[in-house]
């Protein structure tokens, strides 16, 4: 994994195979991501290698963090949901996120285009680091547990034990884990795949 900021801008964040190939979907997005890292550190913000990638703080605090993606790079608030977004153009990584939104770039015209609304959008997200905001995060016994999940938890009373000793942060995301499947097959074989790391007390990604 990348661990510096330079690295990732000429390799990428080395979290893949492709990271220091041409095929690194950094390159893909070479003078978008060089624009956007321009706009961001003129707004103030110190830049850090984060989980391979660079993070733009303030005062120590996590603001956002530039990415790429095969069809777009992205810039992404941590606690996007607390933005105003006047404009409508945030938008959730993934259909159970709850705090992080993010802003898609597929050129450097979109950049260029947009670079007052992407400072402003900035300065937001510092003032709400400044105001000490916070997302107030769903509970875990509020989201719901899927049917599969809860039979094979009936059938496994060390599972159903086993789970409900586990952190909320972790409850909460293997449950986030196994809704995000559409059909039940999917569903299932989540849960059979995740069943010793929580017999073991270890969360989704440990």
């Amino acid at each position: 994994m990348t661990k510096d900021t330079e690295t990732y801008f000429a390799e990428g964040c080395g979290r893949c195979k492709l990271g220091g190939t041409p095929a690194c979907k950094v390159h893909t997005w070479a003078k978008e991501l060089q624009f956007l890292r321009t706009i961001l550190l003129d707004c103030g913000l110190s830049e850090e290698s984060k989980w391979g990638m660079p993070c733009y703080t303030y005062q120590g605090n996590n603001v956002l963090m530039l990415a790429a993606f095969k069809d777009f790079c992205s810039v992404s608030f941590f606690k996007g949901a607390l933005l105003q977004d006047e404009a409508g153009i945030l938008a959730k990584a993934g259909e159970n996120t709850q705090a992080a939104r993010l802003i898609r770039f597929t050129n450097v015209q979109d950049v260029t285009g947009r670079a007052e609304m992407l400072r402003n959008y900035v300065f937001e997200a510092i003032e709400v680091e400044k105001a000490g905001l916070k997302v107030e995060f769903k509970q875990p016994d509020e989201f719901d547990v899927p049917e599969e999940f809860l039979n094979r938890m009936e059938q496994m009373p060390a599972l159903k034990e086993a789970f409900h000793a586990l952190t909320p942060g972790r409850r909460r995301g293997y449950l986030m884990h196994f809704s995000a499947a559409k059909q039940a097959k999917t569903r299932e074989a989540r849960i059979e795949k995740c069943i010793p790391a929580i017999l073991s007390g270890k969360g989704l990604n440990e």
